[in-house]
C-alpha cells in the first residue's frame, strides 16, 4: 500500500463512521418521536375514558340526590304531601354540608395564608448581627 492510498481509506473510513452515526442518530430521533406519540396517544385516550368516567359518576350523583329526595318525602311527613319538600331537605342539607367544607377551607388557608419564611428571616437578623459586632463571638 502507499502512502497515498492510506490517508484516502482513512478519510473514507472516517466519511462512513460519520455517515453511519447520523443516520443512527436520525433513526434514534425517529424512534422517540414514535415512543412519544404512542405514549400521547395512550395518554389522551385514558383522559377520555376518564372524562366519560367522570361523566356517568355525575350522572348517578344526580341520581342518587333524586333518590334521597323521594326517600326523605317518604321518610318525614311533610305538611300537605307535597314531594317537593323532599328536594328541599336535601338541598338544604347539600347546602349545610357545602357551608361546613366552605369553612374547613377558609380555616385552613388562613391558617397558611402567611407564608413568610420567619426562621430564615430570624437567622438573617442574626447573621448580620454577628457580621456587624465589634467582636464577633463575643470575645474582647
Amino acid at each position: 500500500m502507499s502512502d497515498q492510498q492510506q490517508p484516502t481509506n482513512l478519510v473514507t473510513a472516517i466519511q462512513e463512521v460519520s455517515e453511519k452515526a447520523s443516520l443512527l442518530v436520525r433513526e434514534e430521533i425517529e424512534l422517540a418521536k414514535a415512543e412519544v406519540t404512542e405514549k400521547v396517544t395512550k395518554l389522551g385516550k385514558g383522559a377520555a375514558v376518564a372524562a366519560a368516567a367522570g361523566i356517568f359518576v355525575l350522572a348517578a350523583s344526580i341520581m342518587i340526590l333524586f333518590g334521597l329526595a323521594e326517600l326523605a318525602y317518604w321518610a318525614i311527613p311533610f305538611p300537605g304531601n307535597q314531594p317537593f319538600w323532599g328536594y328541599f331537605t336535601v338541598a338544604a342539607i347539600l347546602l349545610v354540608l357545602a357551608a361546613l367544607a366552605g369553612y374547613v377551607a377558609f380555616r385552613a388557608l388562613k391558617a397558611g395564608s402567611s407564608p413568610t419564611p420567619t426562621m430564615a428571616i430570624e437567622e438573617a437578623k442574626l447573621i448580620k448581627e454577628t457580621m456587624t459586632a465589634e467582636h464577633p463571638g463575643g470575645t474582647v
